[in-house]
């Protein structure tokens, strides 16, 4: 049975309540922090917390960012920074002292900043489908997506603060996450699933203002390219695009124990969604190497 989503109260940006499920808090397990993809819930990851495989040996705790889900703060300017803090504050009201972090897409960019805030805490780091490199030219010169352009209508939003109590996402947006995110396979299931957790999350003035500030924060991201080798942790990535940025970023973990890029032939962003059982097993294979290490 899995459990319901909780939120509980940080003190970061003068308190924050953040989203998250927990599928256990036993002691003798890892814990492993999952961290979302862009304008989804801990909903993405129920295929993690429906295996006994992953549940039986790693308490897993899935978790929404500022902007996203049940996350509410008192401000609309934030960056993943501010999110990495948050979820460590979490960890802290838990009782929870180290953990993996593994996030897909934007998820993984913030279990980087996770492990530079905390490299005694963060255990190893399982970016999935992502990038430690700002909106670049450079990055989009090896491939990766023009996300400013991508997200170029949420942002000149978020500058127009005239209310707007009729403001819906609309079937455009989640017609173009799904494609990004599952690709041409995308089930009629996850279209009516996403559409119907994108109408809940960000309908309605507050809506629009949270995934304004979302995309705000997705496209002016800083680069963590010369922070790199302060990763002292592990860390593995599962690449779905752009496989020549990642050979690139994956040299500037120059202090990492271990830095091992893991290639997937023919997956889609949302990289479980064509690929669950490898990235599941790429998940108890990392967890079991370093765990007590």
């Amino acid at each position: 049975m899995v459990s319901n989503r909780k939120t509980e109260s940080v003190p970061h940006l003068g308190g924050v309540e953040v989203g998250y499920r927990l599928s256990s808090l036993d002691p003798s397990r890892p814990t492993l922090v999952l961290i979302i993809p862009f304008t989804t819930t801990v909903d993405y990851y129920l295929p993690e917390f429906e295996n006994p495989e992953l549940t039986d040996k790693l308490n897993l705790l899935a978790v929404e960012p500022l902007g996203h889900g049940a996350t509410r703060a008192k401000t609309e300017t934030f960056t993943y920074w501010d999110s990495a803090l948050v979820f460590l504050q979490l960890m802290d009201n838990l009782g929870i002292d180290k953990a993996f972090a593994a996030g897909t897409s934007q998820g993984g960019l913030m279990a980087a900043r996770m492990a530079l805030l905390a490299p005694q805490r963060i255990q190893g780091i399982i970016p999935i489908g992502s990038s430690m490199d700002s909106e670049s030219s450079e990055s989009r010169a090896l491939g990766c997506w023009d996300g400013p352009a991508a997200a170029a209508g949420l942002v000149d939003l978020h500058g127009d603060l005239s209310p707007k109590p009729d403001f819906e996402p609309g079937d455009g947006y989640r017609d173009f996450l799904l494609d990004i995110g599952y690709g041409k396979g995308v089930t009629t299931e996850l279209v009516q699933k996403w559409g119907q957790s994108l109408q809940e999350t960000y309908s309605g003035d507050e809506g629009k203002r949270r995934i304004c500030a979302a995309a705000v924060c997705l496209t002016t991201r800083d680069g963590l390219h010369k922070r790199l080798p302060q990763i002292r942790c592990p860390g593995t990535g599962d690449v779905v695009f752009s496989f020549a940025n990642a050979e690139a970023e994956i040299k500037l973990f120059t202090n990492s124990p271990e830095a091992k890029l893991v290639k997937m032939d023919d997956g889609v962003h949302f990289l479980s969604f064509t690929h669950q059982k490898e990235v599941h097993q790429n998940l108890l294979d990392f967890t079991k190497k370093w765990a007590g290490k």
